[in-house]
């Protein structure tokens, strides 16, 4: 399928059909008190006696295939454990798949469609969709969403929960990383290869925060999603005499850009953001250099760590999908749906299972370990969960091709830095 160009005029576009569909479907979700049931527990849209409805709206066919495909298998297993052991308030947990392919107006559709039947969204891929629902999502849905998404412009409502962090962090700490480990220093001029649109501008006010703090000079590559060959990226980059490369784009484009230097003899580090890998990589000609200089920061352990969450997902992955290779969608997937297990089972506690119940019960983790790498602190829909992040590289012989290179960690900067400063 043709990649999109997400441009400023693409997200008025869907800002717009967002507003337009809102009257289209038969029954639009409110998020107020349904009946009660035998126990007390109070019910909302969607849910039954014996059934908990999630949505699932995902890339199968565009951009971030791979991505949307382990996400989502990753979330049919957590179900499928989660129903095993009885389910959740004695309901199973039931999730409704589909595929936008990465297009704008079949996402808005897709949530259009399946809003007034689930209780919530367990996984929503794409920035620029969730911020088109996201006003009518606080003003009149009010079903909770854990988007596969994590730019700056989904905080601040308290039913879009972002998990990890948000990009401007993850390049905070990712140059701090650099820093840290002397592959960079004060006075040095950075590149940073970036995606037009809300993951790459927001992943670049990361780096021009951390840029000023550092005494470091940002030298900006603005691409396309279509723009697969970086010859002319590095061409400027290495003219430029940077010394390290941020790329906050997708697989191809990180891939490109390290064979490109590679070829070139330019060997400067650059390390990417947690979309900007895919383990496919390692078996292409690029495989080699990436391993070498290339890095990935993310708010997940690796799918192939030795910790107990991880190699126990990747031993229960196998199993139920023996023909799928592993990468680390799968752990991220799997750990939103622990995190939307542990809000179901607050708001069955407090006899609550309403959408607004469940927001209510998302609001009150403030530690909340989903068993790879870190805890995650949703009391505040302001910040994203953490501030954390794990640095990675890529390693043929790891499973998942990623190996923990720092453990989760914070930067300072990052710890000062004011979202919507």
């Amino acid at each position: 399928m043709k990649e999109r160009r997400l441009t400023t005029a693409t997200a008025a576009t869907l800002l717009a059909l967002a507003l337009a569909v809102t009257g289209c479907s038969s029954k639009a979700g409110t998020g107020k008190t349904g009946q009660e049931d035998a126990k007390g527990v109070r019910t909302g849209d969607g849910i039954t006696d014996k059934v908990i409805p999630l949505g699932v709206l995902t890339d199968l066919t565009g951009v971030y295939a791979s991505l949307g495909k382990s996400v989502t298998q990753a979330q049919q297993l957590w179900a499928k454990e989660v129903n095993a052991k009885g389910g959740v308030c004695g309901r199973t947990i039931r999730l409704t798949v589909r595929d936008h392919g990465y297009d704008p107006q079949k996402a808005v559709s897709a949530y259009t469609e399946l809003e007034p039947t689930v209780a919530g969204y367990v996984q929503f891929i794409g920035s620029p969709f969730v911020a088109a629902v996201k006003q009518r999502v606080e003003t009149q849905d009010k079903g909770l969403i854990l988007p596969q998404a994590w730019s700056a412009s989904l905080l601040g409502s308290p039913y879009v929960r972002v998990v990890g962090a948000t990009y401007d962090i993850e390049t905070i700490n990712a140059l701090d990383f650099l820093l840290a480990q002397k592959k960079i220093a004060k006075g040095d001029r950075i590149g940073h290869v970036y995606f037009e649109g809300d993951y790459g501008e927001n992943a670049l006010q990361g780096s021009k925060y951390a840029a000023e703090r550092a005494g470091l000079t940002i030298f900006e590559q603005k691409i396309k999603p279509t723009d697969n060959d970086m010859t002319a990226q590095v061409t400027a980059l290495r003219k430029a005499g940077v010394k390290a490369v941020m790329v906050s784009a997708g697989p191809r484009q990180a891939a490109s850009l390290v064979g490109v230097a590679a070829a070139g003899r330019f060997a400067v580090p650059i390390i990417g953001n947690n979309s900007a890998f895919s383990p496919q990589l390692l078996a292409t000609p690029a495989g080699p250099a990436l391993q070498k200089n290339y890095y990935v920061a993310s708010s997940t352990l690796p799918i192939g760590s030795p910790e107990p969450g991880p190699s126990a997902l990747a031993k229960a992955y196998r199993a139920e999908y023996p023909k799928d290779s592993l990468d680390n969608g799968v752990a991220a997937g799997y750990s939103a749906g622990k995190i939307f297990e542990e809000v179901l089972t607050r708001a069955c506690a407090d006899k609550n299972l309403t959408r607004e119940g469940m927001a209510k019960a998302v609001r009150s983790m403030n530690a909340f370990d989903n068993g790879f790498g870190m805890t995650h602190d949703f009391t505040d829909p302001k910040a994203p969960s953490t501030r954390q992040s794990v640095i990675m590289q890529p390693d043929a012989r790891t499973p998942g091709g990623l190996k923990v290179v720092q453990g989760a960690a914070t930067s300072k900067v990052a710890e000062g830095f004011t979202f919507g400063g």
